[in-house]
């Protein structure tokens, strides 16, 4: 491939995830500067409830995590490299976790519901950690969650008729409460990832 075509893919993915980013800091910037308590306007700005579905077709809701910090990442199934990547080193972190894999939860929430069925999940997921759940459902539900987590997430067409979709390529870590703590770095070494993520258990 060549440098000027793999710099336009490239910097499509950097700009949704800086433009991602800057909307989750930015959010909790504005709501800590009104006024109150920075811990609560945090928890206000990022996460709530959310009733989806994972890949074995189970329902999922905020209320079967509670009691254990888990992790959330929105991407979809057809998505080139941001997604493989951030669910290869998120494999990675729950490998390193070990038995205490079991005591937390990652997410991989689709922003492509039309395409992202559970079984299109199932089949995606079976390439990493067993530890990760897809979480997909009808639109409405997803972009509910999508909303809830200010996520940034669009349809881009491409040509043939077929699409693929910008967004925020954003981890959130999330208490044993539900609450939103920070955007979380995935781009330690494993073993450090995973004793970061300890720290919440």
């Amino acid at each position: 491939m060549s440098a000027p075509k793999a710099a336009s893919r490239i910097l499509p993915l950097i700009g949704a995830f800086v433009l991602g980013l800057a909307l989750v800091l930015g959010g909790i910037v504005y709501l800590t500067t009104r006024g109150g308590s920075p811990i609560a306007s945090a928890v206000a700005a990022v996460g709530g409830p959310f009733l989806l579905e994972d890949q074995n077709g189970k329902p999922v809701s905020d209320q079967d995590l509670k009691g254990r910090p888990f992790l959330v990442f929105f991407g979809f199934t057809h998505c080139p490299d941001v997604c493989p990547t951030a669910l290869f080193d998120l494999s990675q972190m729950m490998q390193e976790l070990g038995p205490d894999a079991d005591r937390t939860a990652v997410l991989f929430v689709t922003v492509d519901p039309e395409r992202d069925t559970p079984a299109a999940l199932k089949d995606y997921l079976s390439n990493f950690d067993p530890h990760v759940r897809g979480l997909t459902g009808s639109p409405d539900a997803v972009n509910a969650m999508i909303k809830a987590y200010r996520v940034y997430a669009k349809k881009v067409p491409l040509q043939g008729g077929d699409y693929t979709m910008d967004h925020t390529a954003v981890v959130y870590l999330m208490d044993k409460d539900g609450r939103f703590v920070a955007p979380f770095n995935l781009k330690q070494p494993p073993e450090q990832a995973a004793a970061e993520l300890r720290r919440y258990l």
